[in-house]
C-alpha cells in the first residue's frame, strides 16, 4: 500500500454524498483480532453440525480414517494458501471485502461480488438458523412435554413450535451482531472452545462405550482402491463448498490483524490444523456410534439423545445450538452485514446490513428451500460456484496486476478522477473475465451431464478467470485498467477546512 493511510476525516472529505463511505466501511482503526481471535473464527466454522456430517459423510462413503484425514488435510492447505492471500489484503489495507473488490471490479461494479456473496450467506444463514431449531424442539418436548401441542397448528409450512425456535435463534443472533464486530470476536472467542470441549466429550464417549474397539477402517461401503482414492481427491474440492465462500470475505476479519504474524499463524492453527484434527475426532465418533447404535449418526444431537441423563441432552443441546450460532454469525451473517452496508453506505450501516440480512432469510422461508433439493442445487449452487471466479479475479489484480499497490484514497472516490472509477464505475475487465468463467463453474456444478467433475467447479472458475484476467489487464483490454496499473499518485493532503 503506497503513502500513509488517510484518516477517515479525510475520506468523508472525498465523499459527502455517502455513496462510497461510512465508518464501518473506512479503514479500520482497532487491531484486536490477535493469534486467538483468527484460531477461534476458523473454529466456529469447523465445529458445527455441517462440517461433522461432512466428515462422518466421508467414513460412510467408504474412506477409512486415515484417507479422511489425509483429504481433509491435503484441501485445508489449499485453503490455508488462499486465506494468505485474501488475509493480507484486509491486514493490508484494513477494508472489509466490499471495499477491496472496489480495487479490481470499480467503486460501482463491486457491488457484484458483494451482492453475490451477501445473497449466498443470507440463504445459508436462514437454513442453518433453521436447523439449529431443531435442537430448540428437542429440548423444549423433553422438558415441557405440553409444547407438543404446537406441532399441530402450522403457519406457511412451519409447525408453531418450530416457529418459536426458529424465532428465538434468529433474535439471538441478531442481538450478538447488531453490538458489533468487538462482541462478534468475543462471542466467536468462547464458542468455539466450547464446542470443542463437546467434541472431546463425545470422542471420549466414544471410547469408554466401546471399550476402545472402534474400527476405523470402514464406514459401511466397500470401495476399490481406485475409488478410494478417486474419493480422497475429490475432498479437495467438496472442502471449498465449505469454506470457499469465507476465503473470499476473509478480509472482512483480517482487518482487524494487528500484523500479517497474526493472520499467518491464527490461520494456519485455524485451518489446516483445527479442521484435520476435528476431522478425525468426527470419523472417531462415528466409528462409534456404528459400534453401538449398528450405524453412523450424522446428528450429534442424535448421540446426546440416546443418554439417559438429561443435564447431558441439555448440556449437549445448548453446545448444538452455540456451535449453530457461532458458525452462522461469523460465516453468514458478517459478510451480508458489510456487503449490503456498500450498496447504499449513506443509509445502511453495519448493523442495518444485518438488520436487513435477518429479514430476508426470514422471508426465504428456509424450511421449505432446505426440502427443495433442486432449490439448494440451482439457486444456492449456483451462487456458490461463483464464488470461485470472484475469488481469482480479486487475487490476481491485487497480486499480479496491482502488485499490491493501493491508493485508499480513490477507494472512497465518486468522481471520474479517481483510480478505481474505470469506466462509469466499473472495470471491463473484471466483467470480461467473470461472466464466462462464471458459466462454466455453474454448468459443472449444476448439470448432470457433468456430475464427474461437479466437486472440482470451484478450480475450474479459479483457473478460467485468473488467467482471463491477468491476459485482458495486459492485453486487449489494457486501456480501461491503465489507471490502476500505472504509477501511484502522490498522497495529497485534504485540509480540515476544505472539507
Amino acid at each position: 500500500m503506497n503513502g500513509r493511510q488517510p484518516s477517515q476525516q479525510e475520506l468523508r472529505g472525498l465523499d459527502p454524498s455517502g455513496r462510497l463511505y461510512n465508518v464501518d466501511l473506512a479503514p479500520s482503526e482497532t487491531r484486536h483480532w490477535g493469534n486467538y481471535s483468527l484460531f477461534a473464527f476458523w473454529s466456529n466454522t469447523a465445529h458445527n453440525l455441517g462440517a461433522y456430517t461432512f466428515a462422518a459423510g466421508l467414513f460412510i462413503l467408504g474412506l477409512n480414517a486415515w484417507e479422511v484425514t489425509i483429504g481433509v488435510l491435503g484441501a485445508s492447505v489449499v485453503v490455508y494458501l488462499g486465506c494468505r492471500l485474501s488475509g493480507a489484503m484486509g491486514q493490508e489495507t484494513g477494508v472489509p471485502f466490499p471495499v477491496i473488490s472496489r480495487l479490481s471490479w470499480g467503486i460501482y461494479g463491486a457491488n457484484v461480488p458483494a451482492l453475490i456473496r451477501a445473497f449466498a450467506a443470507i440463504g445459508w444463514y436462514g437454513i442453518q438458523t433453521f436447523l439449529a431449531s431443531a435442537a430448540v424442539n428437542a429440548v423444549l418436548l423433553r422438558f415441557f412435554p405440553a409444547t407438543a401441542g404446537l406441532q399441530h397448528t402450522s403457519f406457511l409450512g412451519l409447525n408453531a413450535l418450530s416457529w418459536v425456535s426458529f424465532m428465538f435463534l434468529w433474535a439471538v443472533q441478531l442481538l450478538v451482531l447488531s453490538r458489533g464486530m468487538e462482541v462478534v470476536r468475543h462471542v466467536q472467542g468462547w464458542s468455539g472452545a466450547l464446542i470443542w470441549g463437546m467434541m472431546l466429550f463425545l470422542g471420549v464417549y466414544m471410547l469408554i462405550a466401546t471399550g476402545g474397539k472402534l474400527d476405523l477402517a470402514t464406514g459401511g461401503a466397500s470401495l476399490s482402491t481406485g475409488q478410494q482414492v478417486l474419493h480422497t481427491i475429490q475432498i479437495a474440492g467438496l472442502f471449498m463448498g465449505i469454506l470457499g465462500t469465507l476465503m473470499l470475505n476473509y478480509a472482512d476479519f483480517t482487518r482487524f490483524a494487528p500484523s500479517q504474524r497474526s493472520v499467518a499463524w491464527g490461520t494456519l492453527w485455524g485451518v489446516p490444523v483445527n479442521w484435520t484434527v476435528f476431522a478425525s475426532t468426527s470419523v472417531l465418533v462415528s466409528a462409534g456410534s456404528l459400534s453401538l447404535y449398528g450405524s453412523v449418526l450424522f446428528d450429534p444431537a442424535d448421540i446426546f439423545a440416546k443418554l439417559s441423563n438429561p443435564v447431558l441432552l441439555v448440556f449437549g443441546g445448548a453446545l448444538l445450538i452455540i456451535a449453530a450460532l457461532g458458525v452462522n454469525i461469523v460465516a453468514n451473517f458478517v459478510s451480508p452485514a458489510f456487503d449490503l452496508a456498500n450498496v447504499w453506505p449513506r443509509r445502511i450501516s453495519f448493523r442495518k446490513g444485518g438488520l436487513i440480512a435477518a429479514v430476508l432469510a426470514l422471508a426465504s422461508l428456509p424450511w421449505k428451500m432446505f426440502s427443495s433439493p433442486v432449490a439448494v442445487n440451482y439457486f444456492l449452487g449456483a451462487l456458490g460456484a461463483m464464488i470461485g471466479p470472484l475469488f481469482a479475479i480479486m487475487v490476481v489484480d491485487y497480486y499480479l496486476v496491482r502488485r499490491r499497490q493501493v491508493s485508499i484514497r480513490d477507494l472512497y472516490q465518486p468522481d471520474p478522477s479517481g483510480r478505481y472509477y474505470y469506466r462509469r464505475g466499473v472495470n471491463p475487465v473484471a466483467v470480461a473475465s467473470f461472466v464466462p468463467a462464471a458459466i462454466v463453474s455453474i454448468s459443472v456444478s449444476t448439470l448432470p451431464v457433468f456430475s464427474a467433475a461437479a466437486p472440482f467447479s470451484w478450480y475450474f472458475g479459479v483457473l478460467l478467470a485468473g488467467s482471463l484476467y491477468a491476459t485482458l489487464a495486459r492485453g486487449p483490454l489494457a486501456s480501461y485498467v491503465s489507471t490502476a496499473v500505472g504509477p501511484e499518485p502522490a498522497v495529497t493532503e485534504v485540509q480540515p477546512e476544505s472539507i
